[in-house]
């Protein structure tokens, strides 16, 4: 079943996103329809607008995709690192995509390196800024004082170098998914389980071209964590970002996208 309506364009100058509601999955497009693929994977607590400028951007060139995660609302999907991986392999053979350009930030990372472990064939390029998988220091895996208004403010600012980022809406929707408890338990087991799992004994095996672009300033996944997964894939290339935390494609868009098409012109995708 296909259900389809378009959004209030996220920014006043784009043209707006198009929803799919499949029976199984949902997921965002827009950019160029006549494109090579470029799929998005957004993190814990990411959402569609953390990628209204990955539209702007690269919407000119490529079919910009971002599957829906079902982390923190009612779903049958498993709360966890496999059934959110089935789930985007679930929307890529069901949505008959051809390989594509994968990006994902913080757990979306993770889950974009599952899914090519698995099916390597589903990729033209990988992408990964702040990703999970080596090491994360977050506020997913505990809430201890989550019923504080100021201590979420706190920690959202956390996630970026300027915290002016840390939008009065954006902390209250983070507050808000915080204090629901079916909302956190789901994070919270996803969350443990990612900072359990690491990918660092099969990581060798991902002979994908990968781009490492991350944010110099990041307390989340630290500078440290670059250069790990940048001695451990095989074919990454390294970018930092200064004057920047976990989120740079929100927090230095310009840069960010600078640097990615670079990367894409030098694989040729």
């Amino acid at each position: 079943m296909l259900r389809e309506k378009t959004f209030s364009p996220p920014l006043p100058h784009i043209s707006g996103w198009t929803l799919v509601v499949r029976e199984s999955y949902r997921y965002a497009h827009g950019g160029n329809v006549e494109g090579p693929p470029l799929l998005l994977v957004h993190g814990l607590f990411g959402a569609l607008s953390n990628w209204d400028h990955t539209l702007i951007l690269m919407g000119q060139k490529y079919h910009v995709y971002v599957p829906l995660l079902p982390i923190h609302e009612v779903s049958s999907v498993e709360p966890s690192l496999a059934g959110l991986t089935k789930y985007l392999i679930d929307f890529f053979t069901g949505e008959g995509l051809p390989p594509a350009i994968w990006m994902g930030n913080s757990l979306g990372g993770h889950l974009a390196l599952l899914a090519a472990r698995t099916n390597p064939e589903f990729f033209r390029a990988l992408v990964l800024t702040g990703s999970s998988g080596l090491f994360e220091e977050g506020m997913g895996s505990t809430f201890p004082r989550r019923s504080s208004y100021e201590y979420v403010a706190e920690r959202v600012a956390y996630t970026f170098y300027d915290p002016a980022h840390a939008t009065p809406d954006l902390i209250r929707e983070v507050y808000e998914i915080v204090n629901d408890n079916y909302k956190a338990l789901r994070i919270l087991k996803i969350a443990r389980e990612a900072q359990r799992s690491s990918v660092a004994p099969w990581l060798h095996e991902i002979n994908i071209p990968t781009a490492l672009i991350w944010g110099l300033n990041d307390t989340i996944t630290p500078v440290h964590v670059a250069y790990g997964f940048y001695r451990m894939l095989p074919r990454a290339k390294l970018y930092f970002i200064d004057a920047c935390g976990h989120a740079p494609m929100m927090e230095q868009p310009e840069t960010f996208h600078a640097h990615l098409t670079r990367f894409l012109q030098e694989v040729s995708v």
